[in-house]
């Protein structure tokens, strides 16, 4: 009997010991796995990062914002032969298993203990799809349980093809490229659609090991790794024998490194940079991710102006630099250079994060005696900057836009998302604000063309006996405002903004017109003396080309989500006003051709033969150089300066007739010698015939035909101005 109590004693341990142990493994495996399996909502919305794809007006692809760079096409969009080769090479019972494959399991388990070691994987395509979506890469018997738990999941929430698109949308191909959309672009630069059999398997080659099986690094092994699942894909069906010799043969062409859709660096860099910063202040994309939610937004830049536009600013200041740099010379500016090079050092990281006192002492005495640092600042500082932006007058849209010097260092002023010289500095215009002066005068009807004008020296006297008189280009005797506007003589300028209007009228034409900055209304307007942006500048002008209607520039077009819902669609803009008559424009624009036939701007006639108008501009001491010009159908502005506004041009070289106006010049005649742009209109309106905006009518068909950015709103005119 003790023997029998003592029997039962050791069961009822050994049970209540087995239900301890059972409840701890309950208890771990719903902490350690259940609670950490993704939800319902989570299987149904897997959490992915796709990249924000940044489109031109004619949907081609400029630039992305990604943390990885995926993009998500459907199922029909992705080659029958991709999901062959990867159900060959990954998992050939794909379509027969619930998630996961027992036999497989069970028989790489037991080659793994034999081998001692994790030698073969046992993974379907649905389990790497559950790695990918929701856990790590470590390779545990906990996340290995959650991965298959949630492989089943997955089967019971999607049919099979879905977990294909899933799958091809997800997966890691190497060089940062998540997904077969990407994969295609980086690889072969072409649409996944477009890839044939012998292309889908290099990129199932790839998922082995992409840094690996990369043709660009070991070409054979490559080449070897795509035959082997060639090869398997004839032995699971999907090709015959004839067909895997005929792919095995084919060489793996791979696109050059930076020609497929994802340039490295952008065509229009600033463009986007200033893109990125708007939509990040608009209240409508709040709660989006710009660089994980895959939006699409759809801009008005055109790649081909914008390449245009890069040209034309890499060959006219290749030779404006070289010319710069003859002639700048260090040794008499040795003061501004100590100045110079005592800011960097202080601005340097290495001395911003040394103790302060002495340790920074040496930093900054170290860096000051180094001579790639100082070689460096001073390459930086004497960099020639610019800023061109293209705008189309009729619906402000920003056609290409040109932010930096591409001669300026990586890193630093000038490098990729450096500051933007078309809508991030204010400068002087000089001489290229005189158009303001002569068009209010107009308006007021107290000129014309052919008003003669005192040009000699002119000193003018304010009520308080304080006295200015314009430096610059005088005349020895009367001319007629045609010909004072054409070679820019400051004196005619000053008696029309002091004797025919008045600076305040100066002040409210040049704000109707689309100038934002504050003026001071004092005769010095009449030189261009008041800082503005360079887009708004050349805005303005476009004002006259318009027939009076001033319209601010436009970048977006819309936004959509990733699944194509449109999030956003741009409004007309709410300040678009009626500035000035069209005949004021009109004249004006006659007077400003006068500018490029001739006058100060003819500079352009080197390069462009076709109609032109426009304006030169000079500041003080050369430190801006600028031409803002028009065609019948584009207004562009040119700015050209240092960063450092110590640092000018050395000499007459520097003017804005002589360094800005050919860049206009060179980039309008390429544009206008490309027939699949479309511009056509080669001339302006006769000078007899009636330039009038649109009627609405007029201005609903342009809504109706071109919906790449906002068209133009017809207000209320305003009223005149008046003496």
């Amino acid at each position: 009997m003790h023997t029998t109590m003592q029997t039962k004693t050791a069961v009822g341990y050994l049970l209540a010991l087995s239900l301890v142990g059972l409840t701890v493994i309950v208890l771990w495996f719903k902490s350690t796995i259940l609670d950490s399996l993704p939800g319902l909502e989570q299987l149904e919305n897997p959490p992915q990062e796709y990249a924000t794809r940044v489109l031109d007006r004619n949907g081609r692809l400029i630039e992305s914002f990604y943390v990885k760079r995926r993009l998500y096409v459907p199922y029909d969009s992705i080659p029958a032969a991709f999901f062959q080769a990867l159900i060959a090479t990954e998992d050939r019972q794909f379509y027969n298993h619930w998630g996961i494959h027992l036999w497989r399991i069970i028989k790489a388990t037991v080659k793994n203990i034999l081998a001692f070691r994790a030698k073969e994987g046992a993974s379907t395509i649905t389990q790497q799809l559950a790695r990918n979506l929701y856990f790590d890469q470590e390779l545990t018997l906990t996340r290995k349980l959650r991965e298959a738990i949630t492989a089943i999941q997955i089967e019971h929430t999607y049919t099979k093809n879905e977990i294909l698109e899933l799958y091809a949308n997800t997966v890691n191909f190497g060089r940062g490229a998540y997904g077969i959309y990407v994969a295609a672009q980086e690889y072969f630069a072409k649409q996944p659609k477009q890839l044939t059999p012998a292309e889908c398997a290099y990129l199932v080659a790839l998922l082995k090991a992409p840094a690996t099986y990369d043709a660009q690094v070991n070409y054979e092994r490559a080449l070897r790794r795509r035959n082997l699942v060639l090869a398997m894909m004839e032995d699971a069906g999907f090709l015959s024998a004839e067909q895997r010799a005929l792919y095995a043969h084919q060489p793996i062409s791979l696109a050059p490194e930076g020609t497929g859709v994802y340039r490295r660096g952008g065509i229009a860099p600033h463009f986007v940079e200033m893109l990125r910063k708007k939509l990040s202040r608009e209240p409508r994309l709040q709660g989006y991710d710009l660089y994980r939610d895959g939006l699409t937004i759809e801009t008005t830049l055109d790649v081909r102006i914008q390449q245009y536009a890069n040209e034309a600013v890499r060959e006219q200041l290749a030779i404006v630099q070289k010319e710069f740099d003859r002639l700048w010379s260090w040794n008499a500016h040795k003061d501004l250079l100590k100045a110079i090079l005592q800011k960097a050092a202080q601005s340097h990281p290495q001395y911003l994060s040394a103790e302060p006192g002495e340790p920074q002492q040496r930093v900054l005495r170290r860096l000051l005696a180094s001579q790639s640092f100082v070689d460096s600042v001073k390459r930086a500082v004497t960099t020639i900057q610019c800023g061109v932006v293209v705008l189309d007058p009729r619906t402000g849209a920003i056609l290409a836009m040109v932010g930096a010097s591409p001669f300026a260092p990586e890193r630093g002023a000038g490098s990729r998302y450096s500051l933007n010289h078309c809508t991030e500095i204010r400068r002087q215009p000089g001489s290229a604000f005189k158009p303001f002066i002569y068009a209010a005068a107009l308006a007021e009807g107290t000129i014309d063309p052919t008003t003669v004008i005192d040009a000699t020296p002119f000193t003018y006297v304010f009520p308080d006996g304080r006295t200015w008189s314009p430096r610059g280009a005088s005349h020895a005797g009367a001319v007629d405002v045609a010909t004072a506007l054409k070679f820019s003589i400051n004196t005619v300028a000053a008696r029309v903004i002091t004797q025919y209007t008045t600076p305040q009228h100066v002040v409210a034409l040049a704000h109707r017109m689309g100038i934002t900055t504050p003026m001071d209304p004092y005769p010095a307007l009449a030189l261009g003396v008041e800082e503005v942006y360079p887009i708004e500048l050349t805005a303005a002008f476009g004002t006259f080309v318009n027939g009076g209607i001033a319209v601010p520039p436009a970048s977006i077009r819309s936004v959509r989500d990733r699944m194509g819902r449109e999030i956003l669609r741009c409004k007309l803009p709410s300040n678009v006003t009626d500035a000035l008559s069209p005949t004021v424009c009109r004249t004006m624009i006659r007077l400003l051709q006068h500018v490029v036939d001739g006058g100060t701007g003819s500079a352009v006639r080197q390069f462009y033969r076709y109609d032109a108008a426009g304006k030169t501009g000079t500041t003080n001491d050369y430190a801006d150089a600028w031409f803002v010009g028009m065609t019948p159908e584009l207004v562009a502005g040119v700015w050209l300066g240092f960063d450092d506004q110590r640092i000018r041009f050395t000499g007459a070289y520097g003017m804005g007739g002589k360094v800005a106006a050919p860049i206009w010049g060179r980039l309008m005649a390429k544009i206008y010698a490309d027939p699949s742009l479309g511009y056509t209109q080669r001339t302006f309106p006769d000078r007899d015939s009636t330039l009038l905006p649109l009627s609405p009518e007029q201005a609903k068909q342009l809504i109706e035909e071109d919906r790449y950015a906002p068209p133009p709103v017809f207000l209320q005119r305003a009223e005149p101005i008046r003496p």
